[in-house]
């Protein structure tokens, strides 16, 4: 087949033993039509088969012979709607070739399913572009969950096979150069939008392979967006703005899903725009603003168990790359250490990620992965560390409700013997319930001197911080 042909056609093979055309010729469409046979005696013509509705065998043949005309690497390269375009036709002829009965929409349906299996995602595509699903969570070939609005539902999705959800999740993992199968069964991945991506293969997961996809809003969420849904108030806001414009180290915490990267974006647009932001993440998935941003992201180890490169190497590296300000993504093991050194070591501003119930025990969880490094330093010295780093934990939680809320914002005051004082500058009480299901309460305001006071003063904001505080007191 001439390359020419290839790119005119839209990706489709000629049928085999009909020669290409010319270049300067347009490509017939290629059909696969059932000649009569040429004999005059009336035994010798072939009867007229049966229409046939439109079942899953049928459409599965028609997916099969279309597959089969189609060039892959001139399809990749032709634009999705003229692709699709393309691919209607090529069914509608094989349709009435095959004496399969298609109606329009079935055969746009078809259409649409093939191109999304060739470009995209397959059947996730149409989930992708929904703005209001936040997660899709894919337990094998025949059960895809949703969530939306904080509340968990199941969608009438389903793929061809469990091979068909290995391809869609191999795709993904080669597209950012990783990969998954039964010998390296769990990957960590992104989306080109930056959704962050989870793949767990068989013999781990016994239902086939599982796919889960926390899906970024495509629309900037700010403060002003999270105090008009009601994550939190005016006042709150202002006291995190504060916060970021001070270069104060805030530890953002939480569980699973309740919205501690998009707080974290929220607070990194408040960064000036000439500071040098270096970022360390497992897989990239903030959206920094900031024109002087470098992005770093993990390694796993090769066929041969060579070449890892953890978040642990990349935060020691980022220290030597002249940042302003280190941004961990998550913090999960022994790069807690490095990253309250990244904090105490003139990198004023510095924000990261933690799992954990309170703002108590994020204090808690950072101890223990200190520990988990093997640095052999004293539960005190390891204390010391965090209460010279840590400025702010802001705890955030999604609640019953479905709503993800900032609940608690609390100070790292200071060290008294062995134990950690904490102050509570915001906590939220829930006042109740209502009839929509929606919950409501207030703030808590705490009024004590924070201890960096003098860095408020320093920045000009220390009155600001007091009218935020009387503000939510009202």
């Amino acid at each position: 087949m001439s390359q020419s042909y290839a790119a005119s056609s839209f990706g489709r093979r000629p049928p085999r033993g009909e020669p290409a055309p010319a270049p300067t010729k347009p490509a017939p469409a290629p059909t696969e039509v059932l000649q009569p046979s040429s004999s005059t005696s009336p035994a010798a013509t072939p009867m007229t088969p049966p229409v046939r509705p439109a079942t899953s065998e049928a459409m599965a043949e028609l997916r099969r012979l279309c597959l089969s005309r189609l060039d892959p690497v001139a399809a990749a390269a032709t634009p999705a709607e003229r692709l699709t375009d393309e691919i209607e036709r090529m069914i509608g002829e094989l349709a009435t070739d095959k004496r399969i009965q298609l109606n329009a929409r079935e055969q746009r349906e078809l259409a649409g399913e093939l191109v999304n299996d060739m470009l995209g995602l397959g059947p996730l595509e149409p989930l992708l572009a929904d703005d209001s699903i936040n997660d899709i969570m894919v337990n094998g070939p025949e059960h895809v969950f949703v969530e939306r609005r904080g509340r968990l539902e199941q969608v009438p999705v389903r793929f061809r096979d469990a091979q068909h959800v290995a391809n869609i999740c191999q795709r993904i993992a080669a597209a950012v150069g990783r990969r998954v199968d039964e010998a390296s069964p769990m990957v960590d991945a992104r989306l080109k939008d930056g959704s962050r991506v989870n793949i767990i293969f068989p013999p781990l997961a016994l239902n086939g392979p599982c796919l889960s996809i926390r899906k970024f809003a495509r629309k900037v969420i700010d403060f002003a967006r999270l105090a008009e849904i009601g994550s939190l108030t005016p006042p709150v806001a202002r006291v995190l703005e504060i916060a970021a414009r001070c270069r104060l180290n805030v530890i953002i915490s939480g569980g699973t899903g309740s919205g501690k990267t998009t707080l974290m974006n929220a607070m990194s647009r408040l960064i000036d725009p000439t500071e040098r932001i270096v970022t360390v993440e497992d897989a990239a998935e903030l959206q920094l603003q900031q024109p002087h941003v470098v992005r770093l992201e993990t390694r796993p180890a090769s066929l041969e168990g060579r070449g890892e490169i953890t978040q642990r190497d990349l935060v020691r590296n980022a220290l030597r790359m002249r940042p302003d300000r280190i941004i961990v993504g998550e913090v999960r093991a022994g790069e807690a250490f490095d990253m309250l050194q990244a904090m105490n070591t003139g990198h004023d501003g510095s924000f990261s990620t933690i799992h954990a119930n309170s703002t108590r025990d994020a204090l808690t969880r950072i101890e223990n992965m200190v520990q988990m490094g093997n640095m052999g330093l004293p539960e005190k010295a390891i204390r010391a560390q965090i209460v010279g780093a840590v400025d702010l934990i802001v705890q955030v939680e999604r609640q019953r409700d479905g709503m993800r809320r900032v609940i608690q914002v609390t100070e790292v005051c200071g060290l008294e013997g062995e134990v950690v004082t904490m102050n509570d500058v915001f906590l939220f009480e829930v006042l109740g319930e209502s009839t929509s299901g929606r919950l409501h309460g207030r703030y808590r305001v705490g009024r004590t001197r924070p201890a960096f006071s003098q860095r408020l003063a320093y920045f000009g904001l220390d009155r600001a911080w007091i009218a935020a505080l009387d503000e939510a007191d009202r």
